[in-house]
Parts: structure tokens; C-alpha cells; sequence
């Protein structure tokens, strides 16, 4: 059994306070800069940083890849793996490659499907889904072994995640989902972009009900909104998204030139209504094509400075 390091994520969830984390997206090429652009704009507001894999299937610069230019910049990367290109010995060699740089977090995930993006022929893998990489994880780390039985000469030591979307439907399967995620052996949970906050705080009141917000460190997930079209595009268009009427309303009654603006607001006023929920242990901010804005959402909603936790 291998002796597990803490991530700085891990250190700062376990210390009680509150978390934040941010992602980046890779490019549509090999241009490192996109990626250190990105980071440098959001590094001393946040304390760790998602790197997307693939998302909406769309081929792009590798997450590991991604996530070893932020560790050289001295960030704390949260690896995002989806299962959907991979079968489990690929799987393997991928969480081996990211704990050779010490790569101390990831996120398990099924991904969407191949339809969405630019390759649609492209063969779904889903060897194992993403509760069995939760579990083939914490197999790796926790008894230093593959799936297949043998031994794995230094083991991964990774904080593990996932993601959860209070709002899909049916929504009654929710919180049992998360609690199969639990017993798979999550650590910690970074859920969808939230708007209907009523829905998300019945959510967690259930899940809270069970005894899994003691058991699983759960992130909040918010995306401003730029504009009342992408609300109307993300409330009709994007499956599993629960963006209330009056959010659309209160963009469409601001003047165009300050919807922008009003969106930040949106966001702070969200993140300081649940901060103050039981159960919510930080916030994942997705702030899309819009890393510029992370720091400013942060100050505002109390959030900064990060606390100064060593790794």
C-alpha cells in the first residue's frame, strides 16, 4: 500500500476552508502559449486548474500534456480524463504518465459523445465508464496495482475527483448517482454550472440528508454569463443546463452594452448566497473563454487571497 501525498486542493478542502478552482481549455493546435496565457491570468486567484480533455469532442492539445506546461509554471493542474477515447490499458499508462510529473489530481469523467465534435465517425471507447475510473484510481493508488492484479512500481498518488450534475434529468436519481460515486471512491465532486439555485440547494439539502456532503468535498460549479443570448443558448440548447426564466429576463432587461457586467454580477451574487450553504466546500469557476474575468469574480465574492497552503 502506497503512502499518499495531499494536493494543495486536498490540504485546503481538509483545512475547512473554502476552495477554488478554474479551468482552461487546450487549443486546436500545439501552441504552448495559449495555455500559459490563460494560467497566468487566473494563477494567484485560484488553487488548482482543470484542463479539459477533449471536451465536446473536439480534438485538441492533450490535457496530460496541458497539465505538465502548468506544473513547469509551478501550478497545481487538475487532470481531466474522459473515458470515452480510451480503453482501461491506455487509461493506465495516461495516470501513469501524469504521476510521473507528480501530477496530484484528477477528474474521472465519461465525456460527451463524439457526435458533438469534429471527428463524428469516431469510435466511442467506454471500455469502463467513468465510476470504474474512479475505481481503477483508487486501485492504483491505495494497493499500488493495475486492473489486471500486478503490482505498479511507484504508484500514482492522486487526489481523486468527478463531476455531477444536480439538473439532469431524472432529477430523482441524482443524489443516488452521487452517492454510487462516493462508494467508488470519489474524494471530491465539481458539479455543472449552476443558475437555479432553489434546485441546487434541494440538491444538496437531500444529499446533506444522507450523510454525503460529510463523506465527499463538493465544488460549486459557476459560469458568468456574457450576454442574454448565450443565457437563451445554454438555457434551450445545451442538454442538462437549468437556467431559470428570471435569469434570462434580468439579461434581456439590461442594456446590451452592460449585460456583460450585469452576468459578473449574477455570478458574485450566486457564489455569496452559497457560500454560506452547508455542505458546499468551494467553487469550480468555468469562466468560458473569459479567464480574464476569474480574478475579479473572486475578489468580489470574498474569496481572495487564497489561502497560502504549501505542497
Amino acid at each position: 500500500m502506497t503512502v499518499k501525498t495531499p494536493s494543495k486542493l486536498e490540504k485546503i478542502l481538509a483545512s475547512g476552508q473554502l476552495a477554488v478552482t478554474s479551468e482552461v481549455g487546450p487549443p486546436r493546435g500545439s501552441d504552448p502559449e495559449v495555455i500559459t496565457r490563460k494560467a497566468e491570468l487566473i494563477k494567484n486567484h485560484v488553487d488548482a486548474v482543470n484542463v479539459t480533455d477533449n471536451q465536446t469532442s473536439m480534438t485538441r492539445l492533450c490535457s496530460l500534456a496541458a497539465c505538465i506546461r502548468l506544473k513547469l509554471m509551478g501550478l497545481e493542474p487538475v487532470l481531466q480524463m474522459v473515458t470515452r477515447d480510451r480503453n482501461r490499458i491506455a487509461l493506465q499508462s495516461d495516470i501513469l504518465g501524469a504521476a510521473s510529473f507528480d501530477i496530484a489530481n484528477i477528474l474521472c469523467l465519461s465525456g460527451d459523445h463524439q457526435s458533438f465534435g469534429d471527428c463524428a465517425r469516431g469510435q466511442n471507447v467506454h471500455d469502463i465508464d467513468s465510476l470504474q475510473l474512479i475505481q481503477t484510481v483508487r486501485l492504483m493508488r491505495d494497493e499500488g496495482k493495475f486492473l489486471g492484479g500486478d503490482p505498479i512500481n511507484r504508484p500514482p498518488r492522486m487526489f481523486v475527483g468527478a463531476a455531477e450534475n444536480p439538473f439532469a434529468d431524472p432529477y430523482e436519481i441524482r443524489v443516488p448517482r452521487l452517492a454510487k460515486k462516493i462508494a467508488a471512491g470519489v474524494e471530491f465532486i465539481q458539479t455543472q454550472c449552476i443558475y437555479n439555485l432553489d434546485k441546487f440547494e434541494d440538491w444538496i439539502g437531500k444529499a446533506r440528508d444522507r450523510g454525503l456532503t460529510e463523506q465527499v468535498y463538493i465544488l460549486a460549479g459557476l459560469t458568468p454569463m456574457k450576454s442574454v443570448g448565450m443565457a437563451r443558448y445554454m438555457k434551450n440548447r445545451v442538454p442538462g443546463m437549468d437556467v431559470p426564466d428570471e435569469i434570462v429576463k434580468r439579461l434581456a432587461d439590461t442594456p446590451k452594452d452592460r449585460q456583460a457586467e450585469e452576468g459578473l454580477k449574477i455570478c458574485v451574487e450566486s457564489i455569496q448566497r452559497l457560500k454560506e450553504l452547508k455542505g458546499v466546500a468551494g467553487f469550480h469557476l468555468m469562466a468560458i473563454e473569459w479567464e480574464e474575468k476569474v480574478p475579479e469574480i473572486v475578489e468580489r465574492a470574498g474569496l481572495y487571497p487564497r489561502p497560502d497552503i504549501k505542497n
